[in-house]
């Protein structure tokens, strides 16, 4: 039982085609996953019991823990950062939230500055902070939780280290520590911290927020799937999922054009229960389009947000901020709605966040899935 991984599985021909009626069927129970040594559960409480001005770091690894991370957050009542992979573990509007907005600088100075850190799940890497040129560095006692014994050095030598499953690592930790948020004190920080980090933000990664907000508030329960587009770079920041799983995307540092409509198209397959929205810019989406085809097949009711922006946005502001001549991303984009209509698809264009919100929810009733185009220039004003 480790960090979860791919597996590749090769079928033979003639084992494909082999009498299989011998096989038994029944389960194989899967190992209880690790739990912390009760011994570094109790180094590790008292050096955050101890600590002035602990901060929470909660990334991927931590996902399927949400209650016992909730429970720990607040029984160490300190300020609490997500990763990317992280969002949904605390919901939006939760006292000790600080959000995703790790990248920041004031986020950045305040993990290196305080005396106590608690990471769990999380590789503190480069793609933690988008590629920003650094990884996090953290200079005071780091007390960190991975289930991945190889992880636990990596980045960052810890303290007291734990060689557990998150949730079980999260239940003994807020256990050991008490059970509710000890003092104002971690409420006031986080909210001093959030303020200072968004106050960093570009203006464009905050309309993204809240171009997202608007669309979570029409589709309550939505997935939000994403390709390498800007409003799921800004979303990356400024978005606040309502639960872990809720968000996820291809822009974290490796990722590839083309990934969020096929992405959000498996979604839907595997939670036909929740509505799933495809995030795709112009230039994503050509890489992938042939999938609307798919989706019509399928008669899925999947809204795909298309950020149109007439290019590679993303990489062209790039190149202007280092004074290189933008070459090879100014492209020539079809007629988005009339391609997704000649795929079967239901397609309009939104004019402002409440046309955004009525379409969404119209799209999530609908037979098929529909294209909702937003014209990056007319958005500037949104």
């Amino acid at each position: 039982y480790g960090r979860p991984r791919p597996v590749h599985i090769e079928l033979p021909h003639d084992v494909m085609s082999a009498e299989a009626g011998s096989i038994s069927m029944d389960a194989v129970e899967p190992p209880a996953p690790p739990a912390p040594d009760p011994a570094a559960v109790a180094r590790a409480a008292a050096i955050l019991r101890a600590a002035k001005s602990p901060l929470l770091l909660l990334g991927g690894g931590a996902a399927r823990a949400g209650p016992a991370a909730r429970r720990l957050a607040e029984a160490l009542g300190a300020p609490t950062v997500l990763t990317i992979n992280g969002k949904g573990l605390l919901p939006p509007g939760h006292p000790l939230l600080v959000g995703s907005l790790l990248p920041q600088r004031p986020i950045l100075e305040a993990l290196r500055d305080a005396d106590a850190a608690l990471v769990v799940g999380s590789e503190l890497g480069e793609t933690d902070t988008l590629l920003f040129g650094e990884k996090p560095d953290i200079r005071g006692r780091l007390v960190r939780v991975d289930i991945d014994e190889e992880q636990l050095g990596r980045n960052a030598r810890p303290e007291v280290g734990l060689v557990s499953d998150a949730g079980a690592a999260c239940a003994a930790l807020a256990g050991a520590l008490g059970g509710e948020i000890k003092s104002a004190t971690g409420r006031a920080r986080a909210a001093r911290l959030r303020k200072a980090a968004l106050e960093t933000t570009p203006d464009e990664c905050k309309l993204h927020g809240r171009i997202l907000e608007r669309a979570a508030s029409a589709l309550p329960g939505a997935i939000f799937a994403g390709d390498s587009t800007q409003p799921v770079y800004g979303g990356n920041l400024t978005y606040d999922a309502a639960a872990p799983g809720a968000w996820f995307n291809s822009a974290t540092g490796y990722g590839a054009l083309g990934y969020g409509l096929p992405a959000a198209l498996g979604a839907r397959i595997a939670r036909p229960d929740r509505p799933v929205v495809a995030l795709v810019g112009d230039g994503g989406l050509m890489f992938s389009i042939g999938e609307l085809a798919a989706a019509v097949e399928l008669k899925l009711p999947t809204p795909i947000l298309l950020w149109n922006n007439r290019g590679y946005g993303e990489i062209k502001s790039h190149m202007l901020k280092r004074g290189i001549p933008p070459i090879g991303v100014d492209v020539l984009t079809p007629d988005f709605q009339a391609v997704a209509r000649g795929f079967g698809c239901r397609a309009a264009a939104a004019a402002n966040l409440d046309a955004l919100a009525d379409l969404l929810a119209e799209a999530a009733d609908a037979d098929r899935p529909t294209l909702i185009e937003i014209d990056a220039e007319t958005a500037e004003g949104w």
